[in-house]
């Protein structure tokens, strides 16, 4: 298993591969008598989805353990229904510059497989989010929904696994938000 940059994974730094993610969001809320969690809608739609590769990012003395750092964009950020998923990011800090890893990927020939570890909720470095928009009064679907998206951060525990090639990418997401109000799964193919 190759879980070290090198081992092949080089050939695809600075890959971007093109294509287009079909979205499955269950939402749920807690507007039963009790306020216990409760399934409230859901929705399926496809949006345009870029996947880029790059070496490992490097920052503050460290750098990104795994073989290639990965963005998935799904649509534009203020998006209803975007999703951004980054494996590690850069970030300014007293001392100079933070690297945060938010994800743990390996690959094994041409299969990818991966985990998110630490969402970095202490350090505020939201970059795992899904834009989602909720009702405009809670428990009042009848009164519509806000017209623009509000970030939900991706939980601990979401997953992925998929292909890669030097021409393609297939990948599946699926997972949760972190507040409890989402669960996912995102389904990506394509090309460079």
């Amino acid at each position: 298993m190759t879980t070290a940059a090198g081992g092949g994974a080089s050939a695809l730094w600075g890959a971007q591969f093109h294509g287009t993610a079909q979205v499955s969001v269950q939402v749920y809320d807690h507007c039963s008598v009790d306020g216990s969690r409760r399934p409230s809608g859901s929705q399926t739609y496809s949006m345009p989805a870029t996947l880029a590769l790059d070496r490992p990012r490097e920052g503050g003395g460290q750098r990104e353990g795994n073989p290639f750092t990965l963005v998935l964009s799904v649509g534009q950020p203020s998006q209803v229904g975007a999703v951004s998923l980054w494996s590690s990011g850069v970030f300014a800090a007293p001392s100079g510059q933070l690297l945060l890893t938010f994800w743990k990927l390996s690959r094994d020939g041409g299969t990818l497989r991966g985990q998110l570890t630490d969402a970095h909720t202490q350090e505020g470095a939201g970059l795992n989010l899904v834009n989602w928009s909720g009702p405009l009064v809670a428990c009042r679907p009848e009164l519509g929904t806000l017209p623009i998206g509000t970030p939900h951060q991706v939980a601990v525990g979401t997953g992925l696994s998929g292909r890669l090639t030097a021409q393609s990418a297939s990948l599946a997401v699926k997972g949760s938000s972190g507040d409890g109000v989402l669960d996912f799964s995102i389904d990506f193919t394509g090309s460079r």
